[in-house]
């Protein structure tokens, strides 16, 4: 060791073993972060990384070699073999990079040794190939015991290199740096003690220091560039993987969508709330959001028209925020959204509540059509309506299904009553899904009949569902269970098969009227669905008339004209429904080639018609008349409400008093008609 440590002091320039040192560890360094990055790769970036690794390597250990062997003093004058310099630096690099690959190749766990050992007799290699290169003026020996000292080093210090960078930890690079440059320190430096020369003078000769010394720094610059080129590759791809993994953070806890919070963001900071609530004594207010009619709009204009109205309001929602004040909102999945609200009072809640309703119920224009959005509100609290977070989120839930079903759109908050009566519907809803294929929805047919003559003009289908438990349960209670829970179209698809499928068998063949939803009507597949009723039934198209209220058509115009066009072309009439309780557009009834006008029960259901519904009445008929439309009033009940139609010229009614609804089993059997049985699931 002393002996090597003289050679160091004794006959070397000690400012150029220093940058030589330098060098080392510089390059080691880089070559540790670089060697390290190849094991999270694979494919084509793994090799280009295995390069980089033994390019900064190779460079490492030959200018430590160059540089060092300028920096010696063999007391007599030296040159350098152009050929074999070049060769010592191919060298380094190719056998760094054979090592480096075995290194890493893992087909057993010592590879990584086994590797460092190659990338050990590299080094060895290399130095023993300059110094081949090294031409001095005098007689060179060799002390084999040093020099195999140095190959043995090179190679076992090499070998522990690699092998410490294969282990988990935060300074195994480090490791692997300090071990690497001590292998090239003391394979160079031991085997230049193992180096001999007797001087051999000749006259004239001589060494020039200072060029050797220029030479010496622009080996040295050379190995800066290029060490500091694979440290900037290396910090660039840190830096991008960096940035990647916030852009997936980002994109795992925010909707693409809304670039709300979504349902994973969201869980995270209502355990965050409900903790700081509940250590500081605190409320939390936690608000569930549901979409009114979301599944019409993406019917009815289609699913890109849906992506946009989440879009909108989930710009409208983030900016009604004000997030210094603990409130919070995310998309938690569809159409529904929660928000969080640290509660300080109840005007805070109320005025927060207000914001979110704003930011939902102004109206969204897309293309040259509004759309009225709407959303249901639900608000749990704690600690007042839940100990913990899942029945917190349960009650909110609950909340907002009871806001949902109930007209004025404002806030609902829990009540501990809402259990039973949202695990009613929950249960209903389940049943109607079942009902479908349980034989229990039926259709009753409803007379309607000339005013004046009081002849049979046809019949309106009407769907009935006699639960197995509750008996008979209301349309009105079940219809708009239909829509919320996407079963409409099905059950709609069956009325009409089945009615049309009924009044084929009837004699006399009267007309079959069939109630369209708006979620039907905005099926693409609709005429295409009627026309196979009619060719299934056999039933003739003009026997065949459906019923559509304005609110269905109105979202749409152009759209709906397009399909009443389609259904008119199949040679099925159109009705208008409830007129007068929508928007009762004069430019509808002209539009739109409508075969009948129904009016709505509501201006009958006096026992006794007042002046202003007979005005309404008249105004109606006399619209009808004036456009050759027929009327027909709904809701009878009375012979006053019938006469009265009667001496206004109405053309047709229907209601109690003219026939209730029944089974066509029924009917048949009171001997209004003939057919060929009544029809259920």
């Amino acid at each position: 060791m002393m002996t090597v440590l003289g050679c160091i002091i004794n006959e070397h320039n000690i400012w150029l073993v220093g940058m030589a040192a330098v060098l080392c560890a510089a390059g080691s360094w880089v070559t540790a972060r670089l060697y390290q990055r190849t094991f999270s790769t694979t494919g084509a970036q793994r090799i280009g990384w295995h390069i980089l690794t033994a390019l900064a390597a190779g460079v490492a250990i030959w200018c430590t070699h160059f540089v060092a062997m300028l920096g010696f003093d063999p007391g007599t004058p030296i040159g350098f073999d152009p050929v074999l310099t070049v060769v010592s630096l191919l060298t380094a690099v190719i056998g760094a990079t054979a090592g480096f690959a075995i290194a890493g190749s893992r087909v057993a766990r010592f590879m990584p040794a086994l590797g460092g050992a190659v990338v050990g007799l590299a080094i060895a290699a290399m130095h023993y190939t300059g110094m081949m290169a090294y031409r001095v003026q005098g007689i060179v020996s060799w002390d084999m015991r040093y020099l195999i000292a140095s190959i043995v080093l090179s190679v076992v210090l090499a070998a522990a290199a690699l092998h410490m960078a294969m282990r988990s930890g935060r300074y195994a690079a480090n490791v692997m740096a300090g071990i690497l440059a001590f292998a090239i320190v003391a394979l160079h430096f031991t085997g230049m003690t193992a180096f001999r020369v007797e001087p051999a003078l000749i006259e004239g000769s001589f060494t020039n220091p200072e060029a050797l010394h220029a030479l010496a720094l622009a080996v040295a610059g050379m190995a800066f560039v290029i060490v500091v080129a694979g440290m900037v590759s290396y910090l660039i791809d840190d830096s991008s993987r960096a940035e990647t993994i916030e852009r997936l953070r980002v994109m795992a806890l925010n909707d693409p969508l809304t670039g709300l919070p979504n349902r994973a963001n969201f869980g995270e900071r209502l355990d965050h709330e409900f903790d700081l609530a509940k250590s500081q004594g605190g409320r939390l207010a936690l608000v569930g959001i549901d979409l009114n009619r979301f599944k019409e709009i993406n019917d009815l204009r289609g699913h890109s028209a849906g992506d946009e109205v989440l879009r909108i309001l989930g710009r409208r929602m983030k900016g009604a925020l004000r997030e210094t004040e603990g409130e919070f909102v995310a998309r938690t999945g569809g159409d529904e959204f929660a928000a969080l609200y640290r509660m300080d009072n109840a005007d805070g809640l109320s005025e927060f509540l207000s914001r979110l309703e704003s930011a939902c119920f102004q109206p969204i224009h897309i293309e040259d059509y509004a759309i009225m959005p709407g959303a249901s509100f639900g608000v749990a609290i704690f600690p007042d309506d839940a100990a913990d977070k899942t029945t917190l989120v349960n009650n909110a839930d609950l909340a907002m299904y009871r806001a949902k079903s109930t007209a004025g759109g404002s806030a609902c908050f829990y009540e501990p009553s809402m259990d039973e009566t949202v695990r009613a519907r929950r249960s209903l809803a389940a049943d109607l899904r079942e009902a479908l294929a349980g034989n229990q929805l039926s259709i009753h047919y409803q007379v309607q009949t000339s005013v004046s003559t009081g002849e049979v003009q046809g019949y309106e289908a009407l769907l009935r569902w006699n639960h197995p438990r509750l008996g008979p349960v209301s349309p009105a209670e079940f219809i708009p269970l239909a829509e919320e829970n996407g079963l409409i179209l099905p059950i709609g698809e069956w009325v009409l098969r089945t009615a049309c499928a009924t009044a084929a068998t009837w004699d006399p063949p009267h007309k079959v009227a069939v109630n369209l939803s708006a979620v039907q009507f905005g099926h693409a597949d609709l005429p295409r669905l009627i026309m196979e009723a009619l060719m299934e039934s056999g039933l003739p198209p003009e026997r065949l008339e459906l019923e559509l209220t304005e609110t269905t058509i109105y979202a749409d115009k152009t759209r709906a004209l397009h399909t009443v066009r389609q259904i008119k072309a199949l040679g099925v009439s159109i009705a208008l429904d409830d007129f007068g309780t929508g928007y009762s557009s004069l430019d509808t009834l002209r539009s739109f080639p409508f075969d009948r006008i129904k009016i709505d029960r509501s201006f009958l259901a006096e026992t006794t018609p007042t002046p202003q519904s007979i005005a309404i009445i008249r105004a109606i008929l006399a619209l009808g008349k004036s456009l050759g439309i027929p009327v027909l009033a709904e809701g009878i009940e009375t012979q006053d409400q019938l006469s009265m139609l009667s001496s206004e010229g109405c053309d047709e009614a229907q209601g109690f008093l003219l026939g209730r609804p029944g089974p066509m089993d029924q009917i048949a059997a009171a001997g209004q008609m003939r057919a060929g049985g009544g029809h259920r699931v």
